[in-house]
Order: structure tokens, then C-alpha cells, then sequence
């Protein structure tokens, strides 16, 4: 079994950072596309950005320039630094991996709140 962590969600004020953090564990032989995703309430879970196991990474088009994912493949970490943020960010963040266990899955976190609000 894998489980997926993550941290560092939080309120923030419109204008202000975070860093989102998402370990893997458990029988992992490799990882492939990790991603984050978020849910605002009311709405559907949207796609924030992804990234390869060979770092190639892709946006959504409102968070283009503003947050940059980023992957630690000896820790299984993948991360979400996001600036300038705007209170449309609020949302639920989801992490999730297409994992090698040895059969290949989908994993999901459980989310972590961001609100951004003055």
C-alpha cells in the first residue's frame, strides 16, 4: 500500500505564499506523473499542474507564472510553491502519483486547505 502526505496548506493573505509538500510512502518500486489538484466547494476538482519523473511539468493557465511544481525523486516528494495568490486559489489541494507497486495505480492525498483571504 502507498500513502501519499501532504502539508502546508494554510491561510494567507491575497498577494502571499505557500509551499505545498507531498511524501510518498509505503512499497514504492518507482514513481512516475505526480500532480496536484485542488476543489473549491461548489465546484469540480480541477487539474493545478503536473510534473515527470524527468521533470517536464505542465500549468493550468490561470496559475501559469505564479506557482512553480517541483520534485525531490530520492525523498518521492513532489511540491507546490505558489506566489502571488488570489483568493479564487481557495481550495482544497489534492497531491497525487501514478505509482510502480509493482503494478502501476493512482494514488490520492487526503488534501490540504489553502485559503486566501484578508
Amino acid at each position: 500500500q502507498v500513502q501519499l502526505v501532504e502539508s502546508g496548506g494554510g491561510l494567507v493573505q491575497p498577494g502571499g505564499s505557500l509551499r505545498l509538500s507531498c511524501a510518498a510512502s509505503g512499497r514504492i518500486f518507482s514513481i512516475y506523473d505526480m500532480g496536484w489538484y485542488r476543489q473549491a466547494p461548489g465546484k469540480q476538482r480541477e487539474l493545478v499542474a503536473t510534473i515527470t519523473s524527468g521533470g517536464s511539468t505542465n500549468y493550468r493557465d490561470s496559475v501559469k507564472g505564479r506557482f512553480t511544481i517541483s520534485r525531490d525523486n530520492a525523498k518521492n516528494t513532489v511540491y507546490l510553491q505558489m506566489n502571488s495568490l488570489k483568493p479564487e486559489d481557495t481550495a482544497v489541494y489534492y497531491c497525487n502519483a501514478h505509482v510502480l507497486t509493482p503494478t502501476l495505480k493512482e494514488y490520492w492525498g487526503q488534501g490540504t486547505q489553502v485559503t486566501v483571504s484578508s
